[in-house]
C-alpha cells in the first residue's frame, strides 16, 4: 500500500521520538521551507523539551541518533534550538517513486476511507439564462465533484432547480395574459394537451422580466400569481402542463452551458421533487411540536443559546398555504437521507446565502432530518468583478450571461493562439478545440487559483496568458512534456528504471510525493486553490528539471531512460489534477 511520503517520514521519526519516551506524535515531520537545510524538518524536540524539562537540542541530538541508525536518509543535521534537518537518501527516494509511478491515484486512495457525498451545485432557474452569478457555483462544485470521485468517494451531484417558487406563477399568468386561449388556463380542459411548449426559451427571458416588473405595479396581478403557485403547487393540471414545458426548455438549454463548462450531474431535480412529501413531513414536524403557528405562519425555531447573532426562525409555510425555499431545501435533505444515505452533503452557493443555510442546517438536526453523524457543509464563494471592483455587469448595466463570458473567453484565447503562429500549423477544427480549451482552462483557472471567499477581477486578457499562474500556462507544461515523449518514441528511446544524477530530478521526485497532501487538505476544506496552488508547484519544478537535466540529448541510455520516466509520471499527475480542475489538454499546442 502507497503511503503518503509525510505520513511515512512523520511515522519513522515519531517511533525514534518514542524510544525515547517521547510522544511519537511529537515526531511529524513537514517541507522544510528552507531547501538549502534539508528537504524536510522536524520541530517536535522544542515540545518535547518542555514536556520533558530537559534541553531541546540534547532531545533532538537523540533523534537524530535514532534516525541515523534507519539508513534511510542522506542528511541529517539541527538548526537553532533543536529543529531537525532531514534529507532522504536516494535508495528510499527511488523507492518511494516507483511506489507512486505504480499507483493510479498515486498513493491517495490507499490513505482515504470512501464516503458517500452529494454536491449540491449549479443552481440555475426555469425561464432565466444563466449568467456570471452561476460561474463559481458550476465551476468550484464540478471541482469538488471530481476531487472526490479521485478520492474513490461515491458522489450525486444534484443540479436542483429553481422550479417552484413564485417565479413559475409570475410566468403562468403573464403567459395567460398573452395567450388567454391556450388550453392550459381552462379549467373545465381535460386534455390531453400539446406536446410541444407554446413558448421558446427565448421568449420565457422576456416574459420573466415583464411579470416582474408587472407584479411591482399591479397588487392584483401579484396577488394572481401568487395564487397561481399555489394551485400549482396544489397540482393544477393545466398549470402543472405548462410548468413541466418551461422546465423541459429550461433544462435543454442549462446544458448547454454545462456541457461548455463540463459540469456532470446524476441528477437533474429540483425544488418541485419536494412537492408531494412536504405535506408529510409538515405534518410530522406539527405532531412532534417543532414547529408552531406566528402570524399565521408555520415556523420552525432554530435559535441557540449561545448564538452571538441573531437567527431568525425558518418559515416552513406562509400564512396563504404557499411553501418557502426553506422549506423545499429541508424536504430536499430529508429525501437525500431517506434515499441515499450519505455521509456528507455539500452546497456549492454564493456566500451570501450562509443565513438561509445556517437556518435550513439547524432545522435538519433539530427535526431529524438527517443523521446527526451527516455533514452539512454550505460551501460558499465570493463574487466575479469586474476591473472596477464590482459585480461583473455588462456595459449598460445588466447581467452578463454564463454563454457569452464563455465564449468571450474562447475568443480572447482564439486571438492569443493565433498571434503564437498556431492557426499556420493546425487545420481548422483542430484550432477550434485548442481555442475551446485553452479559453475554458482560463476561466477555470483563474477561478480555482482563488481561495473560494475571496473575490476576484475577471481579466480575460491576463487569463488567457501562456505564463505565470494560469491555466494556458500549466497546459502548456502538460503539452510540452507530450511533445517530447512524441520526439523520444520517434529516435526509439524507451524509459526505464530511476537512476538519480541531479538535484534537480530530486525535487521533482519531491514535488510529484506532495499530491496526497494536497488532495486532502483541498478535500477537507472544500478549496480546489490547494490543488491549483499544487500543480503551479509541480509544473515549476519540471522546468527546472528540464533545464539542469537533457532528456532527448543525453547521451547515457540508463539516465536518459530514467529522465524519461520522470517525464511520463509528472505529466500523469500534471494531467490528473488539471482533470480535477476540470481542465482538459490538447494533444498539441
Amino acid at each position: 500500500m502507497t503511503t503518503s511520503l509525510l505520513n511515512q517520514l512523520s511515522s519513522v521519526v515519531g517511533q525514534a521520538f518514542s524510544k525515547q519516551e517521547l510522544d511519537p506524535t511529537l515526531g511529524k515531520v513537514v517541507i522544510s521551507q528552507r531547501r538549502e537545510l534539508g528537504q524536510f524538518q522536524c520541530n517536535g524536540a522544542l515540545a518535547a523539551a518542555k514536556q520533558a524539562k530537559r534541553n531541546p537540542r540534547e532531545i533532538a541530538q537523540a533523534i537524530v541518533d535514532e534516525l541515523t541508525a534507519t539508513g534511510l536518509f542522506a542528511d541529517l543535521s539541527l538548526a537553532g534550538p533543536g529543529f531537525i534537518n532531514l534529507t532522504l537518501s536516494d535508495d528510499f527516494l527511488i523507492g518511494h517513486f516507483n511506489e507512486l509511478a505504480d499507483d493510479d491515484s498515486f498513493g491517495v486512495r490507499s490513505n482515504h476511507t470512501p464516503q458517500k457525498v452529494i454536491l449540491d451545485f449549479g443552481g440555475p432557474n426555469v425561464a432565466k439564462a444563466m449568467h456570471v452569478g452561476h460561474l463559481r457555483a458550476t465551476i468550484i462544485g464540478e471541482s469538488l465533484r471530481r476531487l472526490h470521485v479521485f478520492l474513490g468517494d461515491e458522489t450525486i451531484s444534484d443540479v436542483h432547480f429553481g422550479d417552484w417558487g413564485l417565479p413559475m406563477g409570475l410566468l403562468i399568468k403573464e403567459i395567460e395574459l398573452a395567450m388567454p386561449d391556450l388550453p392550459y388556463f381552462d379549467e373545465n380542459f381535460s386534455g390531453p394537451y400539446p406536446q410541444t411548449s407554446p413558448v421558446t426559451v427565448d421568449e420565457l427571458q422576456v416574459l420573466y422580466p415583464q411579470a416582474s416588473s408587472r407584479s411591482k405595479e399591479d397588487p392584483e396581478f401579484l396577488e394572481a400569481a401568487r395564487n397561481a403557485t399555489y394551485q400549482l403547487q396544489q397540482g393544477r393540471i393545466g398549470y402543472k402542463a405548462l410548468w413541466q414545458h418551461m422546465l423541459d426548455i429550461s433544462i435543454a438549454e442549462t446544458k448547454i452551458d454545462f456541457d461548455l463548462l463540463g459540469a456532470h450531474f446524476t441528477e437533474w431535480k429540483g425544488e418541485a421533487d419536494t412537492n408531494d412529501h412536504i405535506p408529510q413531513m409538515l405534518k410530522r414536524l406539527e405532531d412532534e411540536k417543532l414547529s408552531e403557528i406566528s402570524d399565521g405562519a408555520v415556523i420552525m425555531r432554530v435559535a441557540q443559546e449561545d448564538d452571538k447573532k441573531e437567527v431568525p426562525p425558518l418559515i416552513l409555510q406562509k400564512s396563504d398555504g404557499a411553501v418557502m425555499y426553506g422549506t423545499t431545501d429541508l424536504a430536499t435533505i430529508e429525501q437525500r437521507e431517506e434515499e441515499h444515505r450519505p455521509d456528507q452533503i455539500l452546497y456549492v452557493v454564493d456566500a451570501r446565502q450562509s443565513l438561509h443555510f445556517e437556518q435550513v442546517f439547524r432545522a435538519a438536526l433539530k427535526g431529524r432530518s438527517v443523521r446527526p453523524e451527516v455533514k452539512l457543509e454550505h460551501v460558499g464563494f465570493g463574487t466575479v468583478n469586474g476591473k472596477d471592483g464590482k459585480p461583473l455587469k455588462t456595459r449598460d448595466g445588466g447581467v452578463v450571461r454564463l454563454r457569452s463570458l464563455i465564449n468571450d473567453a474562447i475568443e480572447e484565447a482564439r486571438k492569443v493562439v493565433t498571434e503564437a503562429g498556431l492557426d499556420k500549423k493546425f487545420e481548422a477544427n483542430e484550432l477550434d478545440d485548442i481555442a475551446t480549451k485553452v479559453g475554458i482552462a482560463a476561466i477555470k483557472y483563474a477561478d480555482l487559483s482563488n481561495q473560494r471567499m475571496s473575490n476576484y477581477v475577471f481579466d480575460l486578457e491576463r487569463f488567457t496568458k501562456f505564463e505565470g499562474r494560469t491555466g494556458p500556462y500549466q497546459m502548456y507544461a502538460a503539452v510540452r512534456i507530450k511533445s517530447m515523449l512524441r520526439k523520444a518514441a520517434e529516435q526509439g528511446f524507451k524509459s526505464g528504471p530511476l537512476k538519480m544524477t541531479a538535484d534537480a530530478e530530486r525535487n521533482l521526485i519531491l514535488a510529484l510525493s506532495a499530491l496526497p497532501e494536497a488532495v486532502f487538505s483541498a478535500a477537507e476544506k472544500n478549496t480546489p486553490n490547494i490543488l491549483c496552488d499544487h500543480v503551479y508547484h509541480l509544473t515549476q519544478e519540471f522546468n527546472s528539471f528540464y533545464h539542469d537535466c537533457h532528456v532527448l540529448g543525453e547521451e547515457d541510455e540508463s539516465i536518459r531512460a530514467s529522465r524519461l520516466t520522470l517525464c511520463e509520471v509528472t505529466l500523469r499527475q500534471i494531467e490528473t489534477v488539471l482533470n480535477i480542475l476540470g481542465i482538459d489538454v490538447p494533444e498539441r499546442m
